[in-house]
């Protein structure tokens, strides 16, 4: 059970919970219907999700198995065998269209682009430099959409935005971490290839730079200044600037190799940021009156 678990990745499902998002930036999360349907939109993108790193650790198992990190991989270890995991795939993609269709042809439509698009993105995408980052920060953007379309809410383009750069910032610090394994002998996926290490610096200052500026202008719009109803909402640009400065920290200085959900999921200082965050824009959202 434990390298099924491993296959499917059980630990990157906190990167779904974009899916509560529209819902719960647009006041309404304490909607009951509404936040049961997300809950299963949530579900739905884990199944899908999962299908999809068992496609793509099958495309990539022979460098996997050269990789210090990802040998240990169930496909790349030996330990489940190929016939197995395509089974599993093909049942968690056929579970995650028909429950997607029952709860919302909007959310089925989302669901597939994501399953084709990520199947050319594990097949050939993923060598191209630059394309290859943009079709994951466009994978958290559907899943706002997804979150959005069952919970009738319409995304703001400041969310969109914000979502999509955040995730390109997290998309190229994951290809610096291979890059720094390369740079020290160790052998990493082919996808690295058109990525240097002044590259990925220059580019991550400039999207930390922009992400930051993007969240500013957010949070002095006066549509969110109405909707929030208080000027509190200045504090969250600390914890966001903070966090953002974490994690650079963490790769430039410290020159970590985890990849981000392992750095948000084992950094105190970063799961404090959030965490924070999350309290105050609740607050502003539901207990300011």
């Amino acid at each position: 059970m434990k390298n099924y678990l491993q296959l499917i990745r059980v630990e990157q499902y906190v990167k779904n919970l974009f899916v509560f998002a529209p819902l719960f930036f647009s006041g309404a999360f304490l909607e009951r219907e509404k936040t049961i349907i997300v809950i299963f939109t949530f579900l739905c993108f884990c199944i899908t999700a999962s299908s999809i790193y068992i496609l793509n650790d099958y495309f990539d198992v022979r460098q996997d198995k050269l990789h210090p990190e990802k040998s240990k991989r169930p496909l790349a270890s030996g330990k489940i065998t190929t016939k197995k995991a395509f089974l599993l795939m093909f049942i968690l993609m056929f579970i995650s269209l028909g429950s997607s269709y029952l709860i919302s042809l909007e959310l089925f439509k989302v669901i597939l682009f994501y399953i084709i698009m990520n199947i050319l993105y594990s097949k050939w995408f993923k060598h191209i430099a630059i394309l290859d980052i943009n079709i994951i920060a466009l994978g958290f953007v559907l899943r706002l959409f997804a979150g959005a379309a069952v919970s009738n809410v319409i995304p703001s383009v400041w969310i969109l935005l914000i979502t999509y750069l955040l995730a390109l910032f997290l998309a190229i610090a994951k290809r610096r971490t291979d890059v720094v394994l390369a740079q020290n002998g160790q052998q990493v996926r082919k996808n690295i290839e058109g990525y240097n290490l002044i590259f990925i610096d220059i580019t991550l200052g400039i999207l930390a730079s922009v992400l930051i500026v993007c969240y500013i202008f957010y949070c002095i719009a006066p549509e969110n200044q109405i909707h929030y109803k208080s000027k509190l909402l200045y504090v969250s640009i600390i914890l966001v600037m903070n966090g953002i400065f974490r994690y650079l920290k963490l790769s430039l200085v410290d020159q970590s190799t985890y990849s981000p959900t392992k750095i948000v999921l084992n950094d105190t200082f970063i799961q404090f940021t959030i965490l924070s965050w999350s309290l105050l824009m609740g607050y502003l959202l539901y207990f300011n009156h």
